[in-house]
């Protein structure tokens, strides 16, 4: 199974971006880093990003992609969370980035309404507020930058593992945080989609690893001793699927059970190359951080406001609101041991 993916060129710059993501957060820093002075150079816009935790390989790679952006239209970057992926973690970044008045917050969401008083305290200090990757519920938020249709992601993932299990059998999902808004939607979908057209496939647990690359790997091992009979797992979080590899490329259920989701080249590479895993699924994230990180620009700068506005986002071209305040960075692409040499993120 083919999909086409609408930025390949794009892809190509990720290579650039990999050695700033490398830089772009300490691990177990919660503070974050930022550019001095507070307000920068050129424009002066001033973004603070605050992703769902620090030391993720994920948002390394987006806030990367974000920071190049900011370098680009000559503003301020920052980028501050928590070590662990929570909302309470994320709220006190924001309350911090309205105390010092940025001009936007571009925000991975931990819970889709457990942020919205501090990011409802930032609007009313006319900071504008984009999210990314995770949404909060629409009125929490100016615009959100999602990575791709939810539905496509879905039916991605569903279409990978069913080529790879021959369409039938026992598979289970390995998701990041109970209540992370973009890991439900999906899974919700991928369900629908399953009941819908892959009759002889059966769902038969969903585990959490909340993004801990630990939690995933022993989350692996429960569920092939809980399911026997399992014949794959659908990971839609780059630190599940590579936990879960990890945990496969040295057990007996190594070419036995299969393994698709969500992952960045840089952490699957070793485990398509070895037959642990046959292909995944992602977008860009460099680009998704790059493009949100444009998109908050053109908000501060009054350039939009909402659905059917126009912006240009530098490299990768121009965009348009759409439904609920929505920007669609485009379709999900799909690495195996044909491509996946070709990229560095």
């Amino acid at each position: 199974m083919k999909f086409q993916n609408r930025r390949l060129a794009s892809l190509a710059a990720a290579a650039l971006v990999t050695s700033l993501a490398l830089t772009a957060c300490g691990g177990d820093d919660e503070s974050g880093s930022s550019d001095a002075g507070g307000s920068g150079g050129g424009d002066g816009t001033t973004v603070t990003f605050i992703p769902k935790n620090l030391g993720n390989p994920y948002f390394d790679t987006s806030n990367a992609g974000g920071k190049e952006a900011v370098d680009e239209f000559g503003g301020s970057y920052e980028e501050v969370g928590p070590a662990e992926g929570s909302p309470d973690g994320q709220v006190q970044y924001i309350n911090t980035a309205t105390q010092q008045g940025r001009n936007a917050l571009v925000v991975s969401a931990n819970d889709p309404d457990a942020l919205c008083d501090a990011i409802g305290e930032a609007m009313d200090a006319d900071i504008k507020v984009v999210t990314y990757d995770a949404d909060t519920n629409p009125d929490c938020r100016d615009i959100f930058v999602n990575q791709a249709d939810s539905a496509g992601i879905a039916k991605a993932q569903v279409d990978l593992i069913a080529e790879q299990i021959g369409d039938e059998g026992q598979i289970a999902f390995l998701s990041a945080a109970a209540n992370a808004t973009n890991q439900n939607e999906w899974i919700d979908l991928m369900n629908e989609e399953i009941e819908a057209n892959h009759p002889d496939i059966e769902v038969v647990d969903t585990v959490y690893g909340d993004d801990d690359d630990q939690k995933s790997f022993d989350a692996t091992a429960a569920l092939l001793q809980k399911h026997p009979d399992l014949k794959g797992i659908v990971s839609p979080t780059t630190v599940g699927i590579a936990a879960a590899a990890r945990y496969l490329s040295t057990s007996d259920a190594k070419g036995k059970v299969a393994l698709t989701g969500l992952g960045t080249p840089n952490q699957m590479r070793e485990y398509v190359e070895d037959g642990t895993v046959t292909a995944f699924a992602l977008w860009n994230p460099a680009d998704l951080g790059y493009l949100a990180a444009w998109t908050a620009k053109a908000l501060a700068d009054g350039d939009i406001e909402g659905e059917g506005d126009s912006f240009e986002a530098g490299r990768l071209g121009d965009y348009t609101v759409g439904e609920d305040n929505v920007v669609l960075l485009g379709d999900p692409f799909v690495f195996d041991k044909s491509n996946i040499g070709d990229f560095d993120f």
